[in-house]
């Protein structure tokens, strides 16, 4: 039996969770679609990858952006926001590692804290998300 303090702290970080995801989405969405704006030339001067990449990089910073509030929103398949927070930490390791070879130790430290923000949705998530008969270990 839920108490009225556990129903209370249950819905603030449902809040907490919901402006992360928010926030993140926002981000991603901005550096997706700038991606697809930016020249590549342009881009290649700051990031050392081919065009073709860097588009992939920027679609896949779509297709998060849109997987970290769409389900939620919808509540349809709320299981795919953690997979999406997921992907888009491999995306940040990547975008660490890239930012500490070139020399770019801020920009590293921002593309952690955002990773570690992406983890704290996904486990938050994962854990709240409805199970499904197949994830419950029943058979078909």
């Amino acid at each position: 039996m839920k108490t009225f303090a556990t129903d209370r702290s249950g819905r603030k970080m449902n809040v907490l969770l919901w402006v992360l995801q928010a926030l993140l989405a926002m981000l991603f969405m901005f550096s997706g679609v700038m991606k697809f704006i930016i020249p590549v030339a342009e881009m290649a001067k700051q990031i050392p990858f081919p065009g073709w990449f860097l588009h992939f990089i920027g679609g896949a910073e779509i297709l998060g952006a849109i997987g970290l509030v769409l389900p939620g929103i919808l509540r349809i398949r709320t299981g795919l926001t953690p997979l999406a927070a997921a992907a888009l930490v491999i995306i940040m390791i990547g975008a660490t590692a890239v930012n500490l070879k070139v020399g770019q130790r801020g920009a590293a430290l921002t593309t952690v804290i955002v990773g570690v923000l992406l983890v704290f949705v996904a486990y938050n998530r994962r854990r709240t998300a409805p199970r499904t008969q197949l994830s419950q270990g029943t058979s078909l």
